[in-house]
């Protein structure tokens, strides 16, 4: 096992959560260092059979890309063993986190105000679906209903005129709301640090959401009376789009008229903006001429030829990926980002390398994916 130096080394987190939002937290966590236990029922988190798995259904390729560095501990909840397992276990962690809902963690034995009698220092942290002040508090919460909360699914609807509210493909709120927490669960490990003191954190996946999807779509609404309409113009242009090249795909990013006239010249059109065709166009088609300009001048290099002609004249461009593309991009390959491991029962797997860089203290991929209880003997 590689040596544990991370920021987070000698830092136990007890982790309860399960599917997305919770174990995003909790993996980067332990990628920092600390030691994260998973406390698992007896079949398992029920992300495990989800998605494709190589040898055990138990161990699918989004539960895989989840939970590294941590251990599996299996206990029935619902048994008084099992319970007071878990109850032995709380003196001697510094963070308790779960997804549980507080009515239910609270029958268990498991609330806040149950776990600080036995540790007072202890850090609970609660991944929730809506803040508990508010009317929704209580209420189911999975990504497709936060992001159509929040108004993700009015994104779609904004840039291609198709009026069919759609939801973002990504499990966007779920790996937003697991950062929210990490910092979360960060900033209260360093008020522990300066005084001892834990405390009760509460991690709310609509709120936390939604403060990331307005930070530019609030936009108009950000002054009252409200100044222009929500939504970020910018962002949404229906012309926001790689281009296509003579053998694949860019994006440029046109932040100056000046860029912006630099990339239709390396593309053959010079003096763009005294162009007979766009400067004697009516004001109204002048933004579509531009766009379809642009997608003219990217067809005459090759993306490599575009990626070179961009460094040497300080225009913004980067290849534009397929999903697959992405498994053999030169920069990620040349950094090790996705690490080829050995699995004691799943073979060969890929992992994402921790993507931030320490100094003195660097993140490490330590653990493999546990299978569930794999670590009940020794914990």
């Amino acid at each position: 096992m590689t040596e544990n130096r991370g920021p987070l080394a000698g830092v136990t987190v007890l982790d309860l959560t399960e599917f997305i939002f919770g174990p995003y937290a909790t993996q980067t966590l332990g990628d920092l260092g600390a030691d994260v236990v998973k406390i698992e029922g007896p079949d398992g988190d029920r992300q495990r059979h989800s998605a494709k798995h190589a040898t055990n259904a138990d161990m699918g390729s989004v539960f895989m890309a989840l939970n590294r560095n941590k251990r599996s501990v299996t206990l029935d909840l619902k048994t008084e063993e099992g319970r007071e397992r878990l109850r032995a276990m709380i003196p001697g962690a510094h963070v308790f986190i779960h997804n549980i809902r507080a009515d239910a963690a609270a029958r268990l034995g498991f609330s806040y105000e149950d776990l600080v009698k036995l540790n007072p220092s202890l850090i609970y942290v609660h991944c929730v679906g809506y803040g508990s002040d508010g009317p929704y508090a209580g209420r189911q919460a999975f990504d497709d209903l936060v992001q159509a909360a929040s108004g993700a699914t009015d994104l779609l609807t904004r840039v291609d005129g198709n009026e069919e509210m759609r939801l973002l493909p990504s499990y966007f709120a779920d790996k937003v709301s697991g950062l929210h927490a990490t910092y979360a669960v960060l900033a209260a490990l360093f008020h522990r640090e300066r005084t001892g003191e834990g405390q009760f954190v509460e991690v709310p996946m609509f709120e936390s959401f939604t403060h990331f999807l307005l930070a530019e779509h609030l936009y108009g609404a950000t002054f009252e009376p409200t100044k222009s309409h929500v939504g970020h113009t910018p962002a949404l242009a229906a012309d926001r789009k790689p281009l296509k090249t003579k053998d694949g795909h860019i994006a440029m990013q046109p932040y100056s008229r000046a860029i912006a006239a630099k990339f239709l010249e390396l593309g053959g059109i010079p003096n763009f903006y005294e162009n007979e065709r766009f400067a004697k166009a009516p004001p109204r088609e002048r933004v579509g001429i531009y766009y379809e300009m642009l997608r003219e001048a990217a067809m005459t290099h090759t993306t490599e030829e575009w990626l070179k002609l961009g460094e040497e004249n300080r225009v913004p461009i980067m290849r534009a990926n397929t999903l697959d593309e992405v498994l053999t991009d030169p920069h990620l390959r040349a950094v090790g980002f996705f690490e080829m491991r050995e699995h004691p029962t799943e073979g060969t797997w890929r992992a994402m390398k921790p993507p931030i860089r320490f100094s003195k203290t660097p993140s490490s991929i330590r653990r493999d994916p546990p299978r569930p209880g794999a670590d009940n003997d020794t914990i």
